[in-house]
């Protein structure tokens, strides 16, 4: 059973969003994601600085199974890039809500948070 954490907002396309602080989000792929693709070896992200538009593809993952585009949940700049992934992408696997964040976007429309969903909804659309 996926973890699926009440605090966050879930994209459709297994993104998932963290609203920080001062307008800024932190975005990842979800557990169930990363129990779906297995074993993680190569994660391409935005570059810093790049102007990101809700829906638009923002990266590469990249498993022992297969690779899937990331989807930017959330338009905004992105302002961090979780570095650490370069090296160790299995961090997505072994932690995807924590030390597998992928980035960080200084939001340019936060009421895009709420049209997605909640961790009651998105539980339902991945058990379908």
């Amino acid at each position: 059973m996926s973890q699926v954490p009440d605090d966050l907002k879930y994209a459709d396309s297994h993104e998932w969003v963290r609203l920080d602080e001062d307008n800024i989000a932190t975005v990842g792929i979800t557990d169930h994601a990363q129990e779906l693709l297995g074993d993680l070896v190569f994660i391409e992200l935005p570059s810093k600085g790049q102007v990101v538009s809700q829906g638009q593809e923002a990266g590469v993952v990249e498993s022992v199974k297969a690779a899937s585009d990331i989807y930017t949940p959330v338009s905004g700049k992105i302002i961090a890039i979780n570095d650490s992934l370069a090296d160790s992408p299995e961090l997505v696997n072994s932690d995807p809500y924590g030390d597998g964040w992928l980035y960080r976007v200084l939001l340019s429309d936060e009421t895009e948070l709420d049209g997605m969903m909640d961790a009651d909804r998105y539980a339902v659309c991945i058990e379908e």
